[in-house]
């Protein structure tokens, strides 16, 4: 009697380990792909003295959402930015600087004329691309701060 059945060889061996190897690299070079295009947070300068601010960025933040006022950032095709606001009392004062979350830093600061029903413009265009906009609106009595990213 014959056996029809193949002997398992170096080369088959080989193979495996190619295959199996290259299959570990490819999913390896996806997850770091997808972890650098991914990332969009912010960079600070020294994460010590950021970590010490922490508990007072957090009370402002609740002092902020108590207010109740409520701004909605849209970029319009010419650049500028239109906020949408809810809530702000009259005699409100804007002031937004926007930062590009990655990369080289560059930074604006944007000034905003009001157009009536709760819409602001800004004097200023951003270029094109991802921004991290810093928005605080100070008002008599009150301060209000928060983030938004528009693209």
């Amino acid at each position: 009697m014959t056996s029809n059945a193949k002997t398992f060889t170096g080369k088959h061996m080989a193979a495996v380990f190619v295959g199996g190897f290259g299959i570990v690299i490819a999913v390896n070079l996806f997850m770091a792909y997808n972890a650098v295009g991914g990332f969009h947070g912010t960079v600070v300068d020294n994460s010590y003295v950021a970590s010490q601010k922490y508990n007072g960025w957090l009370a402002k933040a609740e002092a902020s959402k108590a207010l109740g006022w409520q701004v909605v950032p849209q970029r319009r095709a010419d650049g500028r930015v239109v906020l949408e606001t809810i809530g702000l009392p009259e005699g409100a004062v804007i002031e937004v600087e926007a930062e590009r979350p990655l990369g080289d830093r560059e930074t604006m600061t944007l000034t905003f004329a009001p157009q009536g029903q709760g819409s602001w413009l800004s004097t200023e265009a951003l270029a094109a691309g991802r921004w991290q906009l810093r928005m605080a609106i100070r008002a008599p009595g009150a301060e209000w701060a928060g983030e938004s990213e528009i693209r």
